[in-house]
């Protein structure tokens, strides 16, 4: 049986070790557990009336909407983790009609994305209580995914199957032709990596001399606990600017998320964010100052970005025995399941035929 190490359990990371086949392979997580993006996300997943020009991330984004309902059943998501929800979109009556046409264009494909309906303002409401009256679009296929409860939901699930966690700082070097990985403590020698720790990845590589395109993006979002119990049939609200209101079971709404370039690294919660949010958000909300009042905490995370905006994935170049994942982004909750099964389909079937879904990996690792 082979040795498998997993540097990173964020929603790639998670998602790779409880697909991976355990019968083939003994498996080790590292996680250091700091500043992850996936517990600090939005969740929102519904990419189909994206306008970004990236042909090759549509398709990825659209493919990782589609997996959903088999990531449901596969690993037993219940609906306080992932659920098809709906998704209103909040814009000027003439931005719905051309919004409402690409989504009616792009269902052919994409026969995820559901119904498609044009509410009035009062209808808007009456799917949304807590919205201002306002026109939207409705689409049925959307979703909303709570990372943190994700990642918990793994964390136990990869424990039943026998794999190892390992809750500290890893670094990853070739020795003798071996991989080793290092601990504060320890050191291991396994037979093949997955690199899946987002804006770490440039520190995991720094031994292999390659110039790796990520740089690291503070994002906030706001938790909300009110009193509406009634807000786990609610549809997500993807508002007209960066703020988007995202309901949960019990009351729980969250508002977010910002894009901090030069907050970089920094975890720490600010009010400058959470006026940002909150201000954004006002215009639409039938009664801003009575929702602020609920307001709980902040989740804080790192996401990955790379100077095109895309994700990476898949095998080293001239090393395939070590597989790269990173440059989620915003949009890492509806891609990184998805990414994360395909790379076990890597492991589990010693294959790797899935790049039309990014440019070739050496746009974003070449050697230095």
């Amino acid at each position: 049986m082979e040795k498998l190490a997993i540097i990173g359990n964020g929603v790639i990371g998670a998602t790779l070790a409880n697909y991976i086949d355990t019968s083939k392979f003994e498996v080790t997580v590292f996680d250091e557990g700091v500043g992850q993006a996936t517990k600090a996300s939005a969740g929102i997943i519904s990419p189909w009336l994206s306008k970004r020009r990236n042909k090759k991330w549509y398709a990825l984004a659209r493919d990782g909407a589609a997996f959903f309902p088999k990531l449901q059943k596969d690993l037993h998501l219940n609906e306080t983790i992932y659920k098809q929800s709906g998704t209103l979109l909040i814009r000027s009556e003439k931005q719905l009609e051309s919004l409402q046409k690409l989504a009616e264009s792009r269902r052919s494909e994409a026969p995820e994305i559901g119904d498609i309906s044009y509410l009035s303002a009062q209808e808007t409401s009456s799917y949304f209580p807590l919205l201002a009256p306002q026109p939207s679009l409705h689409i049925s296929g959307g979703g909303r995914l709570d990372g943190k409860k994700y990642l918990n939901h793994l964390k136990n699930l990869a424990k039943a199957k026998g794999i190892h966690l390992v809750f500290q700082k890893a670094t990853l070097s070739v020795e003798n032709e071996k991989l080793q990985i290092r601990t504060i403590d320890q050191a291991f020698i396994f037979d093949k990596v997955a690199l899946t720790a987002g804006p770490h990845l440039p520190e995991l590589l720094a031994s292999f001399e390659l110039s790796v395109d990520i740089r690291p993006q503070k994002g906030q979002l706001l938790v909300f606990d009110t009193p509406y119990s009634q807000s786990g049939k609610w549809p997500v609200a993807m508002l007209d600017g960066e703020a988007d209101l995202i309901p949960f079971e019990n009351g729980k709404i969250i508002l977010g998320a910002t894009h901090e370039n030069e907050a970089r690294w920094d975890l720490a919660p600010t009010q400058a964010a959470f006026k940002k949010l909150t201000e954004s958000s006002q215009s639409f909300l039938k009664d801003p100052q009575d929702f602020l009042k609920f307001f709980e905490h902040s989740r804080v995370g790192t996401r990955a970005y790379t100077v095109d905006f895309a994700p990476f994935f898949g095998p080293l170049p001239k090393q395939s025995n070590i597989v790269v994942a990173s440059g989620l982004g915003s949009s890492g909750l509806t891609t990184g399941p998805y990414i994360g099964y395909l790379l076990a389909e890597y492991f589990n079937h010693r294959s790797w035929s899935k790049v039309t879904y990014q440019k070739p990996i050496e746009t974003y690792l070449q050697c230095k």
